[in-house]
């Protein structure tokens, strides 16, 4: 159970280790689909049909054009979707995020088939992988890439985690936010400041430069 939690902390901390603006982008993708998502459970709303812009009253004609235009037209990027899922690893989120555009869009012709659509891209590719990287099992890395099956699983367990988990980014971070302020956190461990040993006195011989010239004796009257 405890290396459970330290997993799910590890993949919330890679999950929004990211640069701001790929954060930013991010929450706008966590917020539009996870209300898609969730709708599904009543109506089963289109992509488009979630956004806001009816409830704020805001004119709708461009929503209708846009959905008029993706008919029969966005099917296909549920493949794209899934190949951008699995393309997805902890130094390239972005195409998590970039994914679920691709799969709303397709969901906006196909409906909600476009999620199943894109797990099942993305299950043949990993699928594939793990069949070519079973020559490598027995592999030693030294001069040339090899596919090997380890390293085959991680990938994509990692890949399906950082994706599946884009919807649940931006409540995570609010949920982080609300109750940073009510957390007791461990002390930090005081840093030991290095000790330095004391620099001996360089003695400098005679007429180096920046030394001052010793006196002249001064002659006494009657000498």
């Amino acid at each position: 159970m405890r290396e459970q939690r330290q997993e799910l902390a590890g993949l919330a901390r890679v999950a929004v280790d990211r640069p701001r603006w790929q954060l930013a982008f991010t929450v706008v993708v966590s917020v539009w689909s996870l209300a898609w998502v969730v709708g599904q459970v009543s109506g089963a709303p289109s992509p488009l049909d979630v956004l806001p812009a009816r409830w704020a009253g805001l004119p709708t004609g461009w929503l209708d054009a846009a959905a008029g235009w993706c008919a029969g037209r966005t099917g296909p990027l549920a493949v794209a979707g899934g190949l951008l899922w699995a393309m997805t690893s902890p130094r390239r989120q972005a195409s998590a995020p970039l994914g679920w555009l691709a799969v709303m869009a397709a969901a906006q012709d196909v409906g909600y088939e476009a999620v199943k659509w894109a797990l099942l891209v993305l299950a043949v590719f990993l699928a594939v992988m793990g069949l070519v990287s079973i020559p490598g099992r027995r592999a030693f890395v030294v001069d040339r890439v090899v596919v090997m099956p380890k390293d085959v699983a991680r990938a994509g367990a990692t890949a399906v985690a950082l994706s599946a988990v884009v919807p649940l980014v931006a409540p995570g971070l609010a949920l982080a936010r609300l109750v940073a302020p009510y957390l007791t956190r461990p002390p930090r461990p005081a840093r030991t400041p290095i000790a330095r040993p004391a620099s001996a006195e360089r003695t400098r011989p005679a007429g180096t430069p920046g030394d001052l010239p010793e006196p002249l004796p001064v002659p006494r009257a009657g000498s």
